[in-house]
């Protein structure tokens, strides 16, 4: 089965229009520009329309420094109810000092020092196992990536489901996917992962995008839906989800505030 992360997107933006979430401000702080960040930053901004958020777009130069970052950002917090740093920043920039910055209270990726909700790909992940009615206790997880806005927070979320996960990063030896009953994709390696890396029936999340001749595309080779009996594809599967899930934070966050 192919998910479709529009149809379940779909499902939870009329959640949130139901609950109010019109009138919200999101800001974005953007330093630079590359095609996956575009791709993203206009994802998000249309969703904010139809559903009535208000988007504040905070460009930088590639060139500014971390000081000029950081006073941006505070300025654009103190101007919205959410807010999120577009990943990733010019080497140049203390990342971390970035991050640590973002009020926990307005951090809608889940990503600051303190967060007080789960970041919008973990949410998707685990509305897809929902939706799907998966059974994620006691199962055999592999996460590729350990990154901060995947393979990390997915790992944490699916050991706390019950589940027995082992990470792999970059160099890591594949073969530990042929045991895994559900594999994440994290790695941001445009078609590292291949049928013959995989079981028949195993559930596969990609939620890897990268850029690949100009288009984004995901860890998995397509190919290797002919082997999951669950497989999300890139784009228009994870992502269009965790879209949705920023603004399902923001709409908590937003509440916790008032």
């Amino acid at each position: 089965m192919t998910i479709d992360g529009k149809v379940i997107a779909e499902r939870v933006f009329q959640r949130l229009a139901a609950d109010g979430i019109a009138g919200k401000k999101l800001g974005i702080l953007i330093a630079g520009s590359d095609t996956v960040t575009d791709s993203f930053v206009r994802t998000k901004a249309r969703a904010a329309e139809r559903i009535g958020v208000v988007i504040t777009r905070t460009t930088i130069p590639e060139t500014a420094t971390t000081e000029e970052a950081l006073r941006a950002l505070e300025k654009l917090a103190a101007e919205t109810d959410g807010v999120i740093v577009q990943l990733p920043l010019p080497v140049h920039i203390d990342t971390e000092a970035i991050l640590a910055t973002i009020p926990p209270e307005k951090d809608v990726d889940g990503i600051s020092a303190s967060p007080k909700v789960r970041p919008p790909v973990a949410e998707a992940i685990a509305e897809i196992l929902s939706q799907s009615g998966t059974q994620v206790h006691d199962t055999n997880v592999v996460v590729v990536g350990s990154g901060r806005l995947v393979g990390k927070p997915a790992a944490t979320m699916l050991k706390e489901m019950g589940a027995h996960v082992t990470v792999l990063t970059h160099g890591d030896s594949l073969k530990t996917l042929k045991d895994a009953d559900i594999i994440v994709l994290g790695a941001g390696e445009p078609g590292l992962v291949k049928p013959e890396h995989l079981k028949n029936g195993v559930i596969l999340i990609d939620a890897g995008t990268s850029e690949s001749s100009g288009k984004i595309a995901g860890d998995a080779d397509p190919t290797c839906a002919d082997v999951a009996s669950l497989f999300t594809p890139v784009p228009g599967g994870v992502g269009p989800i965790a879209v949705a899930m920023i603004f399902k934070n923001l709409l908590n966050l937003a509440g916790e505030t008032r």
